[in-house]
């Protein structure tokens, strides 16, 4: 079971228990180790304010005066927000593949049930709400959630990569950062041990993914933001450089009120047109970007960056020589 069962189930065992509970019995009730049962008391009894006593020769058991009262914490919404709430569900069963609506699922009953009080005989119209998703990618379910509980849980990860690129296979074991969600598609954010820097790994691409019992190396947010948020796109580094591109009349009212970067820079010309300018690191993104607008963009700066997109639409036009 993951740790959001075996707390729940700790907590019902340590509130039915008239006598103290002991460490082994723990282990076997929870299917878990003698370090992760500590582990889930600690996290009890310091996160949730659950009044835990005992020791780990005697036992553990809640606080007779005070473990009746006590509720491992709830979910307070009020009626608008839990129909916003009752709606994302059903959204995301509809529409995400089961990745997050799994994970929601156990708490569709509770919520209904809190709706009908709120607002009994109504139903959602969710007819008239549509999702559509763009080039999302299959993803293993278990994976995604080991991942997440590696990444929440301040744990190192071990798991096996399949590179896009190259088809490549490597073992990995990294220290999490973050899970980002980019353009319909997961992404960790991780320090690589073996290769001693941070790295950004399609959750997609990863199998056999299994939670150490090493604690994570934490990373500094300045250091984060820096490598993984200062070039263009998906692609983590420093930025080696500005692009200049350029957009025509009819494709600048699109553009003007796109956000492509946190720092692009961007302002009308005189003729109509409008000059975005953004950092990156990594060419191959921004380009397939700026190639999505054809004819209506052009790549001013750095000529570097030019030639590779007038390599690539030369390469494109001659599958059409043929």
């Amino acid at each position: 079971m993951d740790r959001y069962e075996r707390i729940i189930a700790l907590h019902r065992t340590l509130r039915a228990a008239r006598v103290p509970v002991t460490v082994p019995r723990l282990q076997d009730e929870l299917g878990c180790s003698r370090a992760t049962v500590y582990r889930d008391l600690a996290f009890l009894r310091d996160a949730l304010m659950a009044p835990v006593v005992g020791n780990g020769e005697a036992g553990f058991r809640y606080d007779p005066a005070e473990g009746d009262r006590f509720e491992l914490p709830g979910l307070w919404l009020n009626s608008e927000e839990l129909h916003a709430l009752l709606a994302a569900q059903q959204l995301l069963a509809r529409n995400s593949g089961g990745m997050l609506s799994t994970a929601l699922a156990p708490l569709q009953a509770r919520i209904e049930k809190l709706l009908d009080e709120h607002s009994p005989g109504r139903e959602l119209p969710m007819q008239r709400v549509r999702v559509i998703p763009h080039r999302g990618r299959r993803m293993d379910e278990a994976a995604f959630r080991i991942v997440c509980s590696a990444v929440l849980e301040r744990r190192q990860l071990g798991f096996e990569y399949r590179a896009r690129s190259t088809g490549e296979k490597t073992r990995r074991t990294v220290s999490p950062q973050r899970i980002t969600h980019y353009r319909d598609n997961w992404y960790l954010d991780a320090w690589d041990h073996e290769r001693e820097g941070l790295r950004s790994f399609s959750v997609d691409r990863i199998s056999g993914a299994r939670m150490l019992e090493a604690a994570a190396r934490d990373i500094e947010e300045a250091t984060l933001d820096e490598h993984l948020s200062g070039s263009y796109g998906i692609f983590s580094g420093a930025p080696k450089g500005w692009a200049t591109i350029v957009f025509n009349e009819r494709a600048a009212r699109w553009v003007a009120d796109e956000h492509w970067h946190s720092q692009q820079q961007g302002r009308w010309l005189p003729d109509g047109r409008y000059e975005l300018k953004v950092p990156y690191s990594n060419a191959r993104e921004l380009l397939m970007d700026v190639l999505h607008y054809g004819a209506d963009a052009e790549i001013l700066e750095p000529a570097p960056l030019r030639e590779q997109a007038r390599a690539l639409l030369a390469l494109a036009l001659s599958n059409y020589d043929r």
